[in-house]
């Protein structure tokens, strides 16, 4: 089993940045796909990016496609969502999961998921 904690979420202007990490205890990080996903109020769970274990794959949303940057660190246990030139519509409740899938597969998929954090908010004024 592995916990997972979100933090660096706040509130940031339109067009600005934030770095979301995602910490991990418990079994090895490593063996895990990790994807972020987002949560609007009223709206559904979406997919946002993933990573697979050796950060050799990585994948988007074509939503945040050239302006988010998933990556990880193994030996610090945490993968990073670097969230830039964001705007009114990233507002969300952001969670990461881990997977114990040995690839992408379908990322988007929430159930290939099996954990997850509780949430950080991240807030964009305009």
């Amino acid at each position: 089993q592995v916990q997972l904690v979100e933090s660096g979420g706040g509130l940031v202007q339109a067009g600005g940045s934030l770095r979301l990490s995602c910490a991990a205890s418990g079994r090895t990080f490593s063996n895990y796909v990790v994807g972020w996903f987002r949560q609007a109020p009223g709206k559904e769970r979406e997919f946002v990016a993933a990573i697979t274990r050796s950060a050799g794959s990585t994948a988007y949303a074509d939503s945040v496609k050239g302006r988010f940057t998933i990556s990880r660190d193994n030996a610090k246990n945490t993968v990073y969502l670097q969230l830039n030139s964001l705007k009114a519509e990233d507002a969300a409740l952001y969670y990461c999961a881990a997977s114990t899938r040995a690839g992408l597969g379908s990322p988007g998929l929430s159930y290939q998921y099996d954990y997850w954090g509780q949430g950080t908010q991240v807030t964009v004024s305009s």
